[in-house]
């Protein structure tokens, strides 16, 4: 039996979840050189979602895949990605980003990875990846964790805290606790040892 506290605990919402599973799926089957990631509000939405009592998911501006490849750093790669995901789910709005191109835009040294692109994103509990081996066990990413996450709590990244305006501008616009009122909005950035 697994609890609200574990990745078991969120992978079996997603399992239960058949868009989830065909988005995972979808990922997985593409034509790339290294297996991208599904992030961001995919898997924030379901867990405040379902730690809500919600029985209608929250629907999705877009579905985060990100990407890494350092040789295929130009946009037309993202397309041609998006457009491989549209043929297999027509109609649901992939948006996909190369983290290895994303440092420029974000004034970084370049990244090594997904998960060292992770640590560069504003607030911990958006900060959580997933995808689906061949398997189909999931994969994840958490360079923060997953206690904010679980906690129902948006805090700065230690990037996030450095870049705090533009922390506190997404919260504003994001507007997340009038669709999830136990959610925590902090400013004091994560406590935690940065992953890199």
């Amino acid at each position: 039996m697994t609890s609200p506290g574990d990745l078991r605990w969120i992978g079996e919402n997603l399992r239960a979840d058949r868009r989830a599973m065909a988005c995972l799926r979808a990922v997985r089957s593409l034509a790339v050189d290294h297996q991208p990631w599904i992030a961001a509000g995919f898997v924030r939405n379901r867990v405040w979602d379902r730690l809500h009592g919600y029985t209608q998911p929250t629907p999705l501006n877009d579905i985060d895949v990100l990407a890494f490849d350092p040789e295929r750093t130009d946009r037309a790669f993202e397309t041609e990605i998006e457009r491989q995901l549209g043929t297999i789910l027509p109609g649901l709005p992939f948006e996909v980003r190369n983290q290895a191109r994303m440092h420029v835009r974000n004034g970084d040294e370049a990244y090594a990875d997904v998960e060292e692109a992770l640590t560069h994103w504003l607030e911990t509990a958006t900060a959580v990846a997933v995808r689906l081996d061949r398997t189909d066990r999931f994969e994840f990413l958490h360079p923060f964790g997953i206690d904010d996450l679980l906690g129902m709590i948006a805090r700065p990244t230690p990037a996030g805290a450095i870049r705090m305006r533009e922390f506190d501008e997404r919260m504003a616009r994001k507007r997340w606790n009038e669709r999830w009122p136990k959610v925590r909005i902090l400013r004091e950035p994560w406590p935690g040892k940065e992953c890199r």
